[in-house]
């Protein structure tokens, strides 16, 4: 099938028939959109996307006839095309996105899912994001290379950080390197509910911090990394020394929930010039606002750069407005806070 070159061209890639018909349905009612095909096994998808070239793919990694994961390796590993994964509930998605996949979305169960459905709205809006990437999203951190800070058990410092598209590669990148000794770290990652406490015991397990998805009452430490639950906004509350996490049920804000300037917010208003607020790769401009209230309340504040963005909207927004004192790339951004955390300690 010859690509509409007015249309953003889209292959499909799985075999569960009743839920790609009906995302073929979906995508076909958006007049933006073209799907191109509906590849049933990973060899039907590579002669479609040498012979068509779609501009994204929509691939199922859990296939009933298997080979779904090693599939978008053996892809990615050769050329770029962005990659929406779709999947369960499983650590298979997570091992896609190391693999080089843009994003995922996890399908839903319901046999009865229509092509109206919430669900595929929001897919769509993961493939029109998708189709700004330009380049495989790059682990740049060596995970053998560990900073060493020599930073102070106390202080009352607190890192936040707020990322979307291409953010739980970047969040790992940046712990990866972090040493367990800087102050307490609280992230905001748009992601679904479920995966996000999924997400949490990987990087658990994965860097040396302890992380765990927060729940209302738990104190941010040294060592110690919350991560947003997917459906409820956190913020910070400073008792004494320490800063408590509360989380709760809300209105979305900039289209999210868990949004980044909910959090940043709070930040500025509870740690004042004791806030370092980071903000990575993301479509949107959610946490801009909240990190220029982070500087402007005396706080650090950095952004990753255009260069390293899998997707450079939420850090862009931030620095079009003068709420970026740091742009970094993705690598130096663990040196950058360690920097700011021994200038401050001085």
């Amino acid at each position: 099938m010859e690509n509409n070159p007015q249309k953003l061209s889209v292959l499909l890639v799985g075999d569960d028939s009743s839920f790609f018909e009906a995302a073929a349905k979906a995508l076909k009612e958006d007049s933006s959109l073209e799907v191109i095909g509906v590849a049933k096994n990973q060899f039907e998808a590579t002669e479609q996307i040498l012979k068509s070239r779609p501009l994204v793919v929509v691939c199922d990694v859990e296939m009933e006839s298997g080979g779904g994961l090693e599939f978008l390796r053996r892809l990615l590993s050769k050329f770029f095309v962005p990659v929406v994964v779709v999947g369960a509930l499983g650590a298979t998605v997570f091992e896609a996105l190391e693999a080089g996949a843009v994003d995922f979305a996890a399908k839903p169960v319901n046999p009865k899912l229509n092509a109206s459905s919430a669900f595929f709205a929001e897919l769509i809006k993961k493939i029109k994001t998708a189709a700004l990437v330009e380049s495989k999203p790059q682990r740049p951190i060596d995970r053998e290379v560990k900073l060493q800070s020599g930073l102070p058990k106390d202080s009352e410092k607190v890192i936040v950080i707020g990322a979307s598209t291409g953010g739980t590669e970047a969040i790992f990148s940046v712990l990866s390197a972090l040493p367990n000794s800087v102050p307490g770290i609280a992230i905001v990652q748009h992601i679904p509910p479920v995966f996000s406490k999924m997400f949490a015991q990987r990087l658990n397990s994965q860097t040396t911090f302890s992380v765990k998805e927060a729940e209302t009452g738990d104190f941010l430490k040294q060592g110690s990394v919350l991560l947003a639950p997917g459906d409820r906004h956190i913020r910070l509350k400073r008792v004494g020394g320490k800063y408590k996490v509360e989380c709760f049920n809300g209105e979305k804000v900039n289209g999210h929930c868990p949004s980044v300037d909910v959090l940043f917010e709070s930040a500025a208003n509870e740690a004042g010039s004791n806030a370092i607020g980071v903000l990575l790769t993301g479509m949107g401009n959610d946490g801009a606002k909240g990190l220029l209230r982070i500087r402007k309340n005396g706080g650090q504040t950095i952004g990753q750069n255009r260069e390293t963005s899998v997707v450079y909207g939420m850090p862009k927004a931030a620095f079009d407005i003068g709420a970026v004192k740091i742009q970094s790339a993705l690598c130096d951004i663990p040196k950058e806070l360690v920097k700011l955390l021994k200038q401050q300690e001085q």
